[in-house]
C-alpha cells in the first residue's frame, strides 16, 4: 500500500486537455492530423477545401450568367440625343397609332355618315379621314413632335441625325429613362419634314376606295410595318424617307 501511495500520479497526456476534451472524458483530443472520436479519417488541414468545389460553383453560376446575358440583350437600344434618348418599342408605336386613328377617324366617320348618302359612305369616308389625319399629325409634329396618341404612349418623333446609329452604340451605354429629354429647337422636325412624314402615311388611306390603288396601299402598310424590324433602327418607311426616328419620352 505504501508503494502504491508513493507512485507518482500521471498528469494529462500531451494531447489531452483537462476537463472534457472533444473526444469525451479520458479520450485523446482530436488534434491536427488525428481523427475525432467516431470519425472516419483524418481531418483535412484548414484552408484546403475540396478541389471539386470551384468547378461545381462555376457550373451552378452558368444559368445565372445566361439569364443576365438574356436580360442585357433585351435592354432597349440606347440612342444618345441632346439629353439622352431611347428608341420606342413597336408596341408603343402601335398604341399611339390606334389612339390617333380613333381620335380622328371616329368623329369624321360620324359626320360623313350624316352628310352623304349611305351608299357613298365607303367612298367618301377614307379620303375625309386621310385629309383630317394629315392636318392633325402635321401640325402637332411640326410644333411638338408628338400627337395625342404619342403623348399617351410616351413616345416622340425626332430628327434622325440628333444621335448616332444604333449599331455604333456600345451595349454598356446607360440612359436614364426617368429623366425628361429636353430637345432643342433645331432638333424639332419642322413643317416640311413633318408634312412629308405624315403624307406618306395618310395618302394610302385616302386612295383605299380605288381598286388598284387600294391594293397597293394595303401592301404599303404591310411593308411599312415590316421595315421597323429590319436592322436595329426600328424605322418604318415614312421614317426613312423623312429622316426621323421615334424615341421614348415620358407621357404627359
Amino acid at each position: 500500500m505504501a508503494a502504491a501511495d508513493q507512485a507518482p500520479k500521471s498528469g494529462p497526456l500531451p494531447d489531452e486537455e483537462p476537463g472534457h476534451p472533444e473526444g469525451g472524458p479520458g479520450l485523446p483530443h482530436a488534434g491536427p492530423g488525428r481523427p475525432a472520436a467516431g470519425g472516419g479519417g483524418p481531418t483535412p488541414p484548414a484552408g484546403r477545401g475540396d478541389p471539386q468545389e470551384p468547378a461545381e460553383a462555376v457550373r451552378e453560376g452558368e444559368p445565372a450568367a445566361e439569364a443576365a446575358a438574356e436580360r442585357a440583350a433585351a435592354e432597349p437600344v440606347a440612342v444618345p440625343g441632346p439629353a439622352g434618348t431611347v428608341l420606342a418599342e413597336p408596341g408603343q408605336r402601335l398604341l399611339a397609332r390606334i389612339v390617333d386613328t380613333l381620335v380622328v377617324g371616329l368623329p369624321v366617320v360620324v359626320v360623313v355618315r350624316e352628310v352623304v348618302p349611305r351608299t357613298d359612305v365607303d367612298v367618301a369616308a377614307p379620303p375625309a379621314v386621310a385629309a383630317f389625319l394629315l392636318l392633325y399629325e402635321w401640325i402637332q409634329l411640326a410644333l411638338w413632335g408628338r400627337t395625342l396618341g404619342k403623348r399617351f404612349a410616351g413616345i416622340e418623333v425626332v430628327r434622325e441625325d440628333i444621335g448616332a446609329a444604333p449599331e455604333d452604340i456600345e451595349a454598356s451605354t446607360e440612359v436614364d429613362l426617368a429623366a425628361e429629354p429636353v430637345l432643342r429647337r433645331r432638333d424639332r422636325l419642322g413643317a416640311a419634314r413633318s408634312l412629308l412624314r405624315t403624307a406618306l402615311y395618310a395618302l394610302p388611306i385616302g386612295v383605299r376606295p380605288v381598286p388598284v390603288l387600294g391594293l397597293i396601299a394595303g401592301l404599303f402598310w404591310v411593308g411599312n410595318a415590316a421595315l421597323m424590324y429590319e436592322g436595329g433602327a426600328r424605322r418604318a418607311l415614312h421614317d426613312r424617307v423623312a429622316g426621323t426616328a421615334v424615341v421614348k419620352r415620358g407621357a404627359r
